[in-house]
């Protein structure tokens, strides 16, 4: 039995859920998953799962196993890219995280052109606004707004964003701007529902935190949408600076109540502090970091 590759179909098990996710997962038969996990778990001469109909669920054994497995293959997997040079040449894939519009925005623009600067690298760019696990699902560097609850990933500061009020230049010629918060009751609102409540905004007024109750016409998903909604003039929305970035140089969107903003969220690129850097690593991050931060200034 290949004990490596019985390892690699086990986490996948435990990562999909199931016997047969990990099988199309691998794109392998399912009894081949199954006899390999069978396999495995005679050599171990313990119970790893438990199989049901619909899904798995570890044993303490399997809980245990399955932590030490990662690291054995992370172990392994540096070893060979060690030995294929990657530590020496900037060479090999990179996988990349960002939040979906951050990424589609400031990210992807970056890559492409690190991409024809570094021909002997590829690149995996998964765009969610879920903070994925870095270890967990591989990755190895992210881009990440807000602080940082995790103390053990290296950081590196790109710059910081701010959520900002926004109207059209057409809403606010048939209505007043607001000079307070508490003028937002006097106002049609557009509430992206992704960042804060639909019901009221936070601000900061003379150093103290408050809560102001809006009124939403609409009420969206997507920082797109509540953008394309208030350009369209049907109220105030509230976005990250970088999402309203382009309608704002174009003309079509006007900050508001900047003076009552919270403070600016910072903008990182992190990564696992895993020892030797690989080249890859060092040299995207070289070249991310600073065009990054002019396009946050």
């Amino acid at each position: 039995m290949d004990r490596i590759d019985a390892m690699r179909i086990f986490i996948k098990v435990v990562e999909t859920g199931s016997l047969s996710a990990a099988a199309r997962a691998l794109h392998s038969p399912l009894p081949t998953v199954s006899r390999k996990i069978t396999d495995l778990e005679e050599l171990l001469g313990v119970r790893l799962m438990t199989r049901t109909n619909r899904n798995i669920v570890l044993t303490d054994a399997g809980h245990q196993y399955v932590s030490d497995a990662r690291d054995i293959l992370e172990r392994l997997d540096e070893a060979e890219r060690r030995v294929s040079g990657e530590y020496l040449a900037p060479k090999g894939e990179l996988a990349v995280t960002a939040p979906i519009v951050f990424g589609r925005l400031h990210a992807l623009p970056v890559i492409s052109d690190f991409l024809k600067a570094f021909p002997a690298i590829n690149m995996r760019l998964t765009l969610s606004d879920r903070n994925v696990s870095l270890a967990d699902e591989h990755i190895d560097v992210a881009l990440r707004i807000g602080e940082l609850p995790d103390t053990s990933m290296i950081a590196i500061r790109v710059g910081q964003v701010r959520n900002v009020v926004y109207a059209s230049p057409d809403y606010l010629r048939r209505n007043s701007p607001p000079e307070h918060p508490r003028d937002l009751d006097k106002h049609q609102c557009v509430a992206f529902e992704g960042v804060q409540s639909a019901g009221y905004w936070l601000f900061k007024d003379d150093k103290k935190a408050i809560a102001v109750p809006i009124r939403p016409r609409l009420s969206v998903n997507t920082a797109e949408a509540a953008v394309d909604a208030a350009v369209n003039g049907l109220g105030l929305t509230r976005v990250m600076s970088y999402q309203a970035r382009k309608s704002l140089d174009q003309g079509l969107l006007v900050p508001l109540l900047e003076h009552f903003e919270l403070p600016a969220f910072p903008v990182h690129l992190i990564y696992l502090p895993n020892g030797v850097l690989p080249l890859k690593l060092r040299v995207f991050l070289d070249f991310a970091a600073p065009r990054l931060r002019s396009a946050l200034r």
